[in-house]
């Protein structure tokens, strides 16, 4: 099993054990609502389960909730799946006031199925041209709204002023304000 402990802090009058449970329930195969289709599969074989509260000292209303998410759950080699399934859609969770992952526990026998990236940091400072020293980027802001045309722009003056690279938000595809082919 993958391993998180959340902090949670539940709403008002949402016991801390109600909170824990549907973390794991919505960040692993839960819904809002029962779905003819949970009897098509073993739901019990796949859910998360929070297998233990604990009060955080100090702190009023607030939990660690430890969760237990089986590997069957997710893609083996996928560090962007993993994360997505865990954090990806629990944070605006109605039942909770704030949550935050505060530990994951990955199993050796998971994290060797990772193949890393294509290349190593040597093929970046080569393409760059730049050695002995860290390399310097952001992203650009806004995330969203800015025209192609604009974008480029800052994409330009970020170089200029001294960064190695940009990068856009995952937010950024192709939409109408700012297409690829612009």
């Amino acid at each position: 099993d993958i391993l998180a402990a959340f902090r949670v802090t539940p709403q008002p009058g949402v016991p801390p054990e109600e909170a824990g449970a549907a973390v794991a329930a919505e960040s692993s195969t839960g819904t809002w609502t029962t779905v003819w289709t949970d009897g098509l599969t073993s739901l019990d074989r796949y859910k998360g389960r929070c297998y233990h509260i604990e009060a955080v000292v100090g702190e009023e209303n607030q939990y660690i909730a430890y969760v237990a998410y089986p590997l069957d759950l997710f893609e083996e080699g996928s560090v962007t799946n993993m994360f997505t399934s865990i954090v990806g859609n629990v944070f605006g969770f109605k039942a909770l006031r704030a949550l935050r992952l505060e530990d994951l526990r990955i199993p050796t026998s998971y994290s060797k199925t990772f193949q890393g990236p294509p290349h190593g940091i040597q093929v970046e400072r080569d393409k760059l041209n730049k050695y002995g020293r860290p390399l310097l980027g952001c992203t650009i802001k806004p995330k969203l709204g800015l025209s192609a045309k604009n974008y480029g722009r800052a994409v330009y003056e970020c170089l200029r002023g001294g960064l190695d690279f940009t990068k856009d938000d995952e937010n950024v595809n192709s939409q109408p304000f700012m297409r690829w082919r612009d």
